[in-house]
């Protein structure tokens, strides 16, 4: 029986990675770096350590990894703060219900926890959450499992029983990889094949998630 449902957070509950990936084209362009796409889609569900490593093998150690993530840090900063949190279509919704119906909700996010932190009380989000785990708690954060392992753990629940629901490839198989039950709602990159064949579930929004499992039991969802 499925009774914990754990999310991510960029691109799952905050339209946070588009804003990340144009101050990634943005800055880059004024730094003249060239094309970043490959290393911009890549990084994506990655903490800073990773991402760290692949720029620095995506385009070698000379790559000026701090001085262009502290520019991009800035420059999303000040928009987050013009424009605001966007949260995304369904986020509220599904929350209030699944706090509604007794599931234990938690997140496990590979961005730091002052950024996460600082969206969900921005939002208001906080009181739903009953574990948050973020990518500077673990040397590795996703694909590999750790992040969502330590969620489960602080959580008191068992993998297996466990959905998380991802928006990226890197997600998802860092919670298929925790033996957990990843369910997809694309954002930026739509699923491979190869990732196709992990998923429980599929859904193209959080309200269409909501209205599956309103209308399916707990241990329900499928592809």
């Amino acid at each position: 029986m499925t009774n914990a449902i754990i999310f991510d957070m960029d691109g799952v509950l905050f339209d946070t990675e588009r804003i990340c990936c144009e101050c990634w084209e943005e800055i880059g362009e004024s730094m003249r770096l060239g094309d970043l796409s490959e290393g911009i889609r890549g990084c994506i569900g990655l903490n800073r350590n990773d991402a760290e490593a692949f720029m620095y093998n995506l385009y070698g150690e000379d790559f000026p990894f701090e001085e262009f993530t502290e520019m991009v840090r800035v420059l999303m900063r000040k928009r987050l703060l013009e424009e605001g949190t966007p949260v995304k279509e369904g986020v509220r919704e599904i929350l209030k219900y699944l706090k509604e119906n007794g599931y234990i909700i938690g997140m496990a996010s590979s961005s730091s926890k002052e950024s996460v932190m600082e969206h969900l009380k921005e939002t208001g989000l906080e009181e739903y959450f009953r574990a948050v785990v973020t990518g500077d708690m673990v040397e590795h954060s996703k694909p590999d499992p750790d992040i969502y392992l330590k969620a489960c753990e602080e959580l008191g629940v068992t993998p297996m029983n466990v959905i998380a629901i991802e928006d990226s490839p890197n997600g998802i198989r860092s919670a298929y990889r925790a033996g957990m039950k990843p369910v997809m709602v694309p954002d930026l990159i739509e699923p491979a094949p190869e990732i196709e064949a992990m998923l429980y579930g599929k859904f193209y929004s959080l309200l269409d998630v909501l209205d599956y499992m309103k209308n399916n039991s707990k241990s329900e969802i499928s592809k």
